[in-house]
């Protein structure tokens, strides 16, 4: 899957997707290796066509190597975000940490804005391609965003915009 404009990547996220990749070329593939081996040889011994392990082993293999494609891929084609040392923070960019306050709450809630390749909403990092991402680029302290959400639109306000 070729893609055309280059994923985004923090310092941090590079270094993560650069050694996942590492792990998954050497252990990874060797783990898997061991399994289908264990796996074949133990379907020797019965109906080999049922052999419900050996399945879940070439499923394993065929995950393995789609995830290593995919982490090639990022990785062939990736712009840094810069850490923003030289920059106010009047808006939001690729790569900062936000502030936001959902209209009518109080409770604050904190994201870190990065690439399709490295969000993960359950610790509070975000795709720049998300809704939310997307609402919030550009976004100034003090903006209201608003978002289409499956229960209707919500309105976030910025409260603030940083590095870390």
């Amino acid at each position: 899957m070729t893609h055309d404009k280059p994923h985004l990547l923090t310092p941090a996220g590079l270094e993560k997707l650069t050694k996942e990749l590492e792990y998954l070329r050497t252990k990874g593939r060797e783990e898997v290796a061991e399994r289908l081996h264990r796996a074949f040889e133990d379907g020797q011994d019965d109906d080999f066509v049922d052999n419900a392990e050996l399945e879940a082993a070439r499923n394993a293999q065929s995950f393995l190597e789609g995830r290593i494609q995919e982490l090639e891929d990022i990785l062939n084609n990736y712009k840094l975000i810069a850490d923003g040392a030289n920059r106010d923070y009047d808006y939001v960019l690729v790569g900062d940490y936000v502030t936001v306050v959902e209209v009518g709450c109080e409770e604050e809630e904190r994201y870190h804005l990065v690439g399709a390749a490295e969000a993960n909403p359950v610790e509070g990092r975000i795709s720049n391609e998300s809704p939310l991402g997307k609402a919030l680029l550009g976004a100034k302290v003090g903006d209201v965003v608003r978002v289409n959400a499956p229960r209707g639109v919500t309105e976030f306000r910025v409260v603030k915009i940083e590095s870390v």
